[in-house]
């Protein structure tokens, strides 16, 4: 076994590395898009993390592959664990983990024919790599390139986007609310479970530049 920064030392690279190829966090207005506009052949399966839990979210069936030899890989080698999606219905799984409060991530990479190929779910209190991210600041992906923006006018101090908010970019000192700018990844939870609109996700091009989905479906 070897720590973080062990590993790094041992791997020397001769050519830049394209960010955009990373794992990347969506807000809920994009993931859809990218269903809308992506390959009509989706399937879903059972996520892995919520799975290697004793207890665990539901539903567990959230994580969607899109598009061809992927879905197929995914229908043929897993059959008792996933089934084909019409659009509709991959929408309809979207927005219902959107209203629960999870984060949204699209996996796109050189690997995997250089092109989007799946969404994520993922909940804070499952998923391996909210919680790398959130407790000891492993970068498993890449922002989305938006920040969370509080209105101190219309907060009511109700607590509920510091609960919501998977990364603890949220606190609140007596009557003021603190946004942590750096460990915001603009993943839009807070602003879901905000009942007062007092959060609104803004660009900020310091965190990268928002992903493209014209570029990848």
């Amino acid at each position: 076994m070897l720590t973080h920064d062990n590993a790094r030392c041992l791997i020397k690279l001769d050519r830049p590395i394209d960010r955009r190829n990373l794992e990347q966090i969506v807000p809920y207005p994009i993931a859809h898009d990218l269903i809308l506009q992506a390959s009509p052949d989706i399937v879903v399966y059972e996520c892995v993390c919520r799975n290697a839990r004793a207890t665990h979210c539901e539903p567990t069936q959230v994580c969607m592959v899109v598009g061809r030899p992927f879905a197929d890989f995914v229908l043929e080698h897993h059959p008792d664990k996933s089934h084909r999606l019409s659009r509709e219905e991959a929408l309809q799984l979207l927005e219902a983990e959107h209203l629960r409060g999870h984060v949204h991530s699209a996996w796109f990479k050189d690997a995997m024919l250089n092109r989007f190929y799946a969404i994520c779910n993922c909940c804070k209190c499952c998923c391996g790599g909210i919680r790398e991210m959130a407790e000891r600041g492993v970068p498993m992906v890449a922002s989305s390139g938006y920040v969370a923006r509080i209105d101190p006018a219309a907060c009511v101090l109700c607590d509920d986007c510091i609960e919501a908010c998977p990364f603890h970019a949220i606190s609140k000192n007596d009557d003021t609310v603190i946004h942590d700018w750096e460990r915001c990844l603009g993943c839009g939870v807070c602003e879901v479970m905000c009942k007062v609109g007092a959060v609104t996700m803004v660009l900020d091009e310091r965190k990268g530049v928002p992903l493209d989905v014209r570029m990848l479906a």
